[in-house]
């Protein structure tokens, strides 16, 4: 493994990650099942006092559809990071993809959730603008990177194991 590459590729992975949340958070998106399951129990109810109750359940097909899309979606980055990376047998490949996957998971948690989330007003939902303190739960985000968030990388890890290894030729 070339580990200058997995540095650089963890910045880039980092800056892929940010565009899509804020993508995921602009405009109408934003209400969607599939932004609004992110966020705190205190603040979908809020929002949903004044607003059409949407399943926003993990078993949602709204949720579902996007969880599969980000799957394929870190799949193919990670993919490409382990090749890049001159990864070429199914651990090594499956480490990589872990290791980034973890990473992506601390950078959401410790600076996209607890900074940006926390402090500015495009991630507010409407009518709970007001809720300074519900936006700042650090141990709510703390949690879903843990479980289900560590979890959900075993996915993507395990897809870019088995695709290195095939590619890569060696176990």
């Amino acid at each position: 493994m070339i580990w200058w590459v997995i540095l650089i590729e963890a910045g880039v992975f980092a800056g892929i990650f940010t565009v899509i949340v804020l993508v995921a958070a602009h405009g109408d998106r934003k209400y969607s099942a599939a932004s609004i399951h992110n966020y705190p129990p205190d603040i979908r109810e809020a929002y949903f006092k004044t607003h059409d109750r949407i399943d926003v359940s993990y078993s949602s097909s709204n949720v579902i559809l996007t969880k599969s899309f980000g799957v394929l979606l870190f799949c193919g980055i990670l993919l490409v990071c382990s090749l890049l990376a001159g990864v070429k047998t199914f651990w090594d490949g499956f480490f990589l993809a872990f290791g980034l996957m973890a990473w992506i998971g601390m950078y959401d948690t410790f600076f996209l959730d607890w900074v940006l989330f926390a402090n500015l007003k495009c991630f507010r939902l409407e009518g709970t603008e007001h809720m300074d303190k519900a936006y700042r739960q650090k141990w709510f985000h703390l949690k879903g990177m843990l479980f289900p968030g560590l979890v959900f990388a075993l996915i993507p890890s395990l897809v870019v194991g088995l695709l290195t290894m095939l590619i890569g030729g060696r176990q």
